[in-house]
Order: C-alpha cells, then structure tokens, then sequence
C-alpha cells in the first residue's frame, strides 16, 4: 500500500499563495488537483486541494483500499486553505476522493476532486489520475488564430451535441468515441462549408439528459466518448481541417450532486449559503459565489484551462442573464437586493468583466460568446467602455421574432410583419450572432421543420425562406444540427439524427441549400465583413405588408460590393414587382431559395436583371423581377459595375 512521505513536496510557490489568497491565481488547473511526478527518487502523484474549513483531509482510492486512515493531508500553515500530499507508487489510471471531515459539527464528506483531468464515466463518480500530455498538430490553424476568428471573419457555426450526431445504431446505439466522430464530423463540416463547431457542454456532468449544462468537472472532458488525449484528438483534427472549435462552458450554476462541490467541506465553500442567492429554482442548481476570490480564481482557472491545454477558439458562456439579475427567474421575496437596493448581482458583474479581460489580454485570437437573453446594455462592448467585454452575444430577440413570424400562416403575416423587421432597429448595439439552436426543437416545441405552416412542399419553402432571411440579414450564424437537412423529429439527446433524410428529396435539396448559403456568406464579405456595422445594411422597403414582401442591401466595408435581397413570404408569386435600387446596370443574380436543385417551382429564375431609370422606393433605379412564393431572391452589384454604368 502507497503511503505517504512524512514532509511533502508542493507545487505552490510563495509567490502562487500570495496570488491564490489575492484572488488572481488563475492557473490552479497546475497546482490544484492530481499530478504525477516524482519526489526524492519515487514515482507517485502530487494531490493538493482547497477546504479551508475541514478538520482533516485524507486521500482514498484504488491504491490504499479507500482507507481514510491510509494517506492523512497536510494542511498548509499559511491560512491559504489547502491541503496536500505526495503518495509513492500512484499511477495513471488510479481512482480517488477526498474523505473530508469538516469542523462544521463534524459532518463528512466524500468528494471527487474539483480539479480532476478525468473523471469516472457517471454514473460511477470517482476521478482518475491523468495527465493532459499530446502532441498537437494544429500549428497552421493556431498561427492564424487571429485572422480566423477575428470579430468581421465569417462566423457560420455549426452546433453539435455529441452523444447524439451519430450513433452506432447496429451496436446497441452506443455513442461515437471523440477519435471516430472526429474524420465523419470534419469532414460534413468542411464539406458543408460552415466555419466553425460548437459542442454543447464537454465538462463532466453526472446526468447525461442535462446535456452537459449541470457539469461538475470543470476541468474534465466527459469520459462518455473517451479521453481527455481522445477530446485533444478531435479538436486538434478539427482545426487541421481548417474549422474552429466553440465550447460551451456553464459558469453561471453547477450540479447539486453529493461528490460534486456543493458542501464541500461541509460548509458552503463554493456556493452561497442563502438559496435566496446560491440556489436555482428553475435547474434545481447551485449558484457559484462570484464574490468569493477562490471561486473567481476556480472559474477564470476552467476558462483559461480549455483555451490554454484544449486550443478552444472561443468559450460560449451558457445563462448569462441569470448571473445578471439578482430577481432572475424569483418572485417577491426570493431574492436579496444589492448593497444599493437593486436586482444587478454586482459581483457577477465583476467575475464576467475579469474573465473577459483576463482571457483576450492572455489569449490573442480567441472569442467569448455571451447567450444573455435580455437587453443588458454593452454585453459585447469593452470593459473600459463600461462593458462585459464580451466579443459576441445571442440574438435571442432575433430569433423569437423570427420564428414566430415564420410559424404563422402566411395569410396572417401581413399583421406581423413589424416582428419580422423589428430587430434591424437594434442590430447594431451588439455584435450578434442569428441562433437557431438546440433549445428551439426540444420539449415539445417541435423541430425547425415541423414549425413551418403548410403542406410538406410550403414547410420546406418556409425552411429555405428562413435560412435565407437568417444567412442574409446581419449577424454571425448559428445552426443546430439536423436543421440544415430537415430534420422532422425534434432532437432527443437519445438517439443519432435522421441521417437517411439527407439522401431524399426535399431534405436533400434544403441541405444543398444550407451547403451553397455557407460558401456564399464566407465568400461575400458585403454578408459577414460589415455584420456589426450599420453602414453595411440599408433597408430598401420593409413597408410592403400587404404582401409580405421586404427588401434590403447588404455591402462590403470597402463599397466595393453591393447584395440587394428580395423576400416574399407568402405563397403567391409576384410578377413584375418593382424593387428600389441604388445603381444603374446589370445586377447579377447569385442566389433563389426556389431554384428546383433546392426543391423550389423554379420561378424567377434570371442570369441578373438590368436596372431601369425609373425611381422607386427611394432609389434612383429599380429592377423589375418575378419574386417566387415563399423565396428569397439576391443580386449583386460590384463597383466595377458602378464605373462602367
């Protein structure tokens, strides 16, 4: 049996306890937690962890039986809180906890360690001793960092849940491992044409049906798919296919089970004591007490760990309005008001603005992505600029106008056209990214597909009219998969995609759709380059309500480039139609969602059109066009085009 030497060795310098105690120590991922290493000539592993309020700490695991009397910790003398050991002969692989016994009336504890590179594939719940050494490939991608996801470079992202994008259905529906997901989903995704991934929640979580939002091992990629050298695998084979990779990270609440962090040494160490504040009414979750350095220094720590040891391009930061708001999601009565009576959770506040200056000070080249769902002013504007510094933010607005537009029968549409239109009044406050994600085609609300009205041809119309108006209208994208072929079924994280769909009919033809919307919109920067810009969007007409019928320009920074997009979201065609534009010339077709390759009829199908010197809505020219039913029709203008006109 390993058993401990009588004087430790420790990872944690001087230096590093002044900066833990100080709340700016945000590399703990190196000093916290397991690590193999060797002391005076031995080969073991070095366990240190913080319990400030324990009366004694020991190590139990698969090397010493799970004896609590077997390897005792040392609790270091400078009021830092921690605890720590080196055990001879622990090796990779071995399992551990932590036994604690608190000075809180002595109550016990046995807790997986908050640190731990590797846990137990739930519901087992011990972490494992590992270690995170790979040998990375991905130097061209890391290179270019900056110039692949810089604010204005295409963001189209494709977000994937990973239990769930396939399956072994002939092998009792087991799970894809992170090593054979990773050649079948970088090559949809190259193929596709979309610029980057997003993976719902990694981070260990004991309930698989939480879809990784109630996580406990903030440093551990689930073991369900494999290892965390596995996980290495398909990000570095990723950004070797020219794809970035987006993670979603859940610092707003964590899980309440027993080896997780709450209670942790008996006292409320990680979360606040009051449910008024430390507890979620809707997730039946924990609430972190940002106010507390060590949390800070924990989270910021989670952060920097999957950008710094996993290459993560960017970390999108699941809830944010329920870190916001003190009253988030309580009635009367169930919240505590702020220091000057408010509802704002200051010290949230504090936490997200330290993350983002920390981590785009560190980490040139990488993005936070805020899903906050209220109107929160300066999400994605500086610190200095009294910010969250944030350099994205879900449109949630967008997106619930949107779908609710596209849900009606297009007889009643003409009375709601405003929602359709709404948010181009404050596109431009934020640097937004159009989501359609997973949450909009779970618990009853149906899948993309089946919220369209109509018969099957007039759903998928409605489908292709909505990816369009998503692709064209500003904003970075953001599509959950199944979307981009059809899916019928709203997602169920139990069972793969449809995938045969991809091969009939209408699916086929919409996710050839989705294919030539992602290479236009990365290839055009007059449709990415200018998102967050006010001067490259202009409406044309959006008063047309009668008809359902709006119409825009999108242009590049430079002018250079001109895309007028038509949209008529009814059934009829319009024969005829004038449209407003601000050129003279031939105007070149480069896109109609009702193209019969996309499953369409075929109407308004031209090479481009000339525009006539006729004004119109505003414009000194217009165009005559054959707008077809429940369509989106483009032209471009370049200014060579201009000169020669």
């Amino acid at each position: 049996m390993p058993s401990a030497k009588p004087h430790s060795p420790s990872l944690f310098s001087e230096l590093d306890i002044h900066h833990f105690k100080n709340g700016t120590l945000y590399n703990l991922y190196e000093k916290l937690g397991s690590h193999l290493t060797s002391w005076q000539g031995e080969k073991g592993a070095y366990f240190s962890v913080w319990a400030p309020n324990a009366e004694s700490v020991s190590v139990i695991g698969s090397f010493n039986q799970w004896d609590p009397k077997a390897n005792p910790m040392v609790f270091r003398e400078d009021q830092s809180g921690i605890w720590e050991i080196f055990i001879p002969g622990v090796v990779k692989g071995d399992l551990y906890k932590y036994y604690i016994k608190s000075k809180a009336n002595g109550i016990v504890t046995v807790k997986g360690d908050p640190l731990s590179f590797l846990w137990e594939t739930p519901p087992k719940s011990a972490s494992i001793v590992w270690h995170l050494d790979y040998t990375w490939l991905d130097k061209e991608w890391i290179d270019n960092k900056e110039k692949n996801n810089c604010l204005n470079c295409p963001w189209n992202i494709y977000e994937v849940h990973l239990g769930s994008w396939q399956r072994k259905k002939e092998e009792a529906n087991r799970f894809l491992t992170y090593r054979e997901i990773a050649p079948l989903l970088a090559n949809y995704v190259k193929e596709m044409g979309f610029s980057h991934v997003e993976f719902l929640p990694v981070m260990e979580h004991p309930y698989y049906g939480s879809w990784g939002y109630q996580c406990l091992g903030y440093f551990a990629p689930t073991s369900r798919y494999g290892t965390p050298q596995d996980f290495m695998f398909l990000i570095d084979y990723l950004h070797r296919n020219g794809i970035g990779v987006i993670l979603d990270w859940v610092p707003s609440h964590f899980a309440t089970d027993g080896h997780g962090l709450g209670l942790f040494d008996g006292t409320h160490l990680y979360e606040h004591a009051d449910p008024r504040q430390g507890y979620h009414p809707d997730w039946g979750s924990y609430i972190f007490n940002y106010g507390r350095y060590e949390v800070k220094e924990f989270l910021i720590s989670s952060a920097r760990f999957w950008i710094e040891k996993y290459h993560a391009d960017a970390l999108r930061i699941d809830a944010v309005a329920s870190m916001l708001y003190l009253d988030y999601s309580r009635k009367p009565g169930e919240w505590i008001p702020n220091k000057y009576g408010g509802n704002e959770n200051l010290e949230a506040i504090a936490f997200l603005r330290t993350l983002s200056e920390t981590l785009y000070q560190e980490f040139p080249g990488i993005q936070l992505i805020a899903e906050e769902s209220t109107a929160y002013p300066l999400v994605t504007r500086p610190v200095y600029a009294g910010g969250l510094g944030f350099g994205f933010k879900w449109n949630m607005g967008w997106m619930h106008d949107t779908l609710f537009y596209f849900s009606l029968d297009p007889i009643y549409r003409k009375y709601h056209q405003n929602r359709l239109t709404f948010s181009a009044w404050y596109a431009f406050q934020e640097n937004f990214i159009l989501s359609l994600s997973h949450d909009e085609v779970v618990y009853g609300k149906g899948s993309l597909l089946r919220k369209m009205p109509g018969d099957n041809w007039q759903k998928f119309a409605n489908l292709r009219a909505l990816f369009s108006y998503m692709y064209f209208f500003p904003g970075h994208k953001l599509l959950f998969m199944g979307g981009e072929f059809g899916q019928w079924d709203e997602w169920y994280h139990e069972k793969s995609l449809d995938w045969h769909l991809a091969s009939e009919g209408f699916h086929k033809q919409l996710q050839s759709m989705v294919k030539y919307l992602n290479f236009l919109y990365k290839s055009e920067k007059a449709l990415h380059a200018n998102n967050f810009s006010p001067n490259g969007f202009y409406w044309i007409d959006f008063s047309d309500y009668e008809k359902s019928i709006i119409s825009f320009i999108r242009k590049s920074p430079d002018e250079k480039d001109h895309i007028l997009c038509v949209f008529n979201f009814t059934p009829v065609p319009r024969l005829n139609y004038l449209v407003g534009a601000p050129f003279a010339g031939f105007w070149k077709a480069i896109f109609n969602s009702d193209a019969p390759e996309y499953g369409g009829s075929g109407l308004g199908l031209t090479k481009g059109e000339m525009a006539s010197p006729l004004v119109w809505q505003g414009q000194p020219y217009s165009l005559s066009l054959t707008l077809p039913p429940l369509a989106c029709i483009a032209f471009k203008k370049t200014h060579e085009d201009k000169l020669e006109n």
